[in-house]
């Protein structure tokens, strides 16, 4: 993590120094103009929260860090990959549901783009799927 809260830090400054470049390059390329005027406020604006985004998630890492006091894993160079492999949970990599999801997702949005008659339509395939998803493991070869 040590690692990334260094890389979030050169972007930060990245960023800033990107910004000054974009106000700079924009009062030098308009001099007729009051300098006032002559920045494009939005990119420059957009560049430095960008700037604050990336100090905002490397000051998150940088607690978040100091807070677990120990190295991750990731960090520690003698590491095996079974060292930073918790239980995530229990998946279930043969079920078809979540591409039935997608699909009533997928029928819904067309609906919305081409005709409000298939927004019901994804609507029934969505809860069929939901339902279908939630009760997998109820009956059938995987009831437990």
């Amino acid at each position: 993590m040590r690692d990334n809260v260094i890389l979030w830090w050169i972007l930060t400054v990245f960023f800033v120094i990107v910004a000054a470049v974009y106000t700079a390059w924009n009062i030098i390329a308009h001099p007729d103009r009051p300098i006032v005027t002559a920045i494009e406020w939005v990119g420059t604006v957009a560049l430095l929260f960008v700037a604050f985004m990336s100090a905002m998630i490397a000051f998150y890492l940088h607690r978040t860090h100091r807070a677990q006091g120990g190295e991750l894993p990731e960090d520690i160079l003698t590491a095996d990959i079974d060292d930073g492999d918790p239980e995530l949970g229990e998946f279930s990599p043969w079920s078809w549901w979540p591409i039935v999801l997608a699909a009533s997702a997928a029928v819904f949005l067309i609906g919305l783009a081409v005709g409000h008659f298939l927004l019901p339509i994804g609507l029934a395939i969505f809860v069929v799927a939901i339902v279908g998803w939630v009760y997998e493991y109820y009956r059938g070869h995987f009831a437990r």
